[in-house]
């Protein structure tokens, strides 16, 4: 038993590890892991030359041991309290801090303002800051519910400085208002805040580099850490790429919930895709992913909203 736990276990650091280099922060745990995470293999013995002043730790009162996880060390000196809620684990090398309490309005106000005054002046990559007309931060309510995610400005986003404003961000907004919202009511941003350069080509975009969204997501998490809302949704195969790493694919991986930041996060296609391919089939499948949005956050929904690309 002691083997196939240490098998197990180093597999479940590994994970943890392939999280973190793919730009996972922080993992989502449940109250019923976290007590499993709390005991003692149960065929793992005390060796004898434990000092006998020392009290094991399945002696102490659950709250008071040290937790075996996969972070970090095989047992960490943190004691863990069970919590009746979902909890937050550090992976490896890092430390998440005490769950804050809300922020007062004003002050988160005056941190986003703050935040997007130094996006604003970022250069960090030289190439992107000589050839961008502006700095595409984000638009939408810091209180808002729902968080959508792109994956850079285009042209039409690096004239006028406001993400999704080209036929794609219109076609978004369609999509926001058969949500029963509007645009102001959500925030919208992407993972990179500058129009990636195209050397040479007088039209067109391209893909950022992995490079490039490790470094401007910073500041998309401070986004995120400010506004906090309930729901991410992650835009596109790129957008998803630079949240989760790489993953399956989006043509796999649309409609199931992930988790990012501890928030629940649903991957669906670029309105974009939809702009390209106007099956009603792929509409049906980027409206069924705010349908479960829409359930997620309690929302009433109509039988005509449910019909929404139905056949017939």
């Amino acid at each position: 038993m002691a083997g196939a736990y240490e098998q197990l276990l180093d597999a479940t650091i590994q994970h943890l590890e392939d999280l973190k280099s793919h730009g996972v922060r922080h993992v989502a745990v449940s109250p019923e892991t976290l007590r499993a995470l709390a005991q003692p293999p149960k065929e793992t013995q005390i060796p004898n030359f434990k000092s006998q002043t020392q009290r094991p730790a399945s002696s102490l009162p659950a709250a008071q041991r040290p937790v075996q996880s996969a972070i970090g060390n095989r047992q960490s000196s943190i004691s863990a309290p069970v919590a009746e809620q979902e909890t937050l684990l550090a992976l490896p090398g890092e430390t998440i801090p005490s769950e804050r309490p809300p922020l007062d309005p004003q002050a988160k106000a005056a941190a986003f303002a703050a935040l997007r005054e130094r996006a604003l002046a970022c250069v960090k990559c030289e190439h992107l800051a000589s050839s961008r007309k502006t700095v595409v931060f984000g638009v939408g309510s810091i209180e808002a519910q729902i968080m959508f995610i792109g994956e850079a400005p285009g042209a039409d986003e690096d004239d006028q400085g406001e993400p999704f404003v080209g036929k794609a961000g219109q076609l978004l907004t369609k999509i926001i208002q058969a949500m029963g919202l509007q645009r102001a009511d959500v925030y919208i941003g992407n993972i990179l805040k500058c129009r990636p350069d195209t050397p040479g080509q007088s039209a067109g975009n391209r893909k950022p580099t992995s490079d490039e969204m490790a470094t401007c997501i910073p500041y998309l998490h401070e986004q995120i850490d400010l506004i906090r809302p309930k729901v991410i949704v992650a835009l596109g195969g790129v957008a998803v790429e630079g949240l989760l790493g790489k993953t399956i694919g989006i043509t796999k991986l649309r409609g199931t919930w992930k988790t990012y930041r501890g928030i629940p996060l649903m991957p669906t296609y670029h309105p974009a895709y939809l702009l390209r391919n106007q099956a009603l089939s792929e509409k049906r499948k980027v409206w069924e992913d705010m349908l479960a949005v829409m359930e997620k956050l309690g929302k009433p929904i109509s039988e005509k909203q449910r019909r929404f690309f139905l056949k017939g």
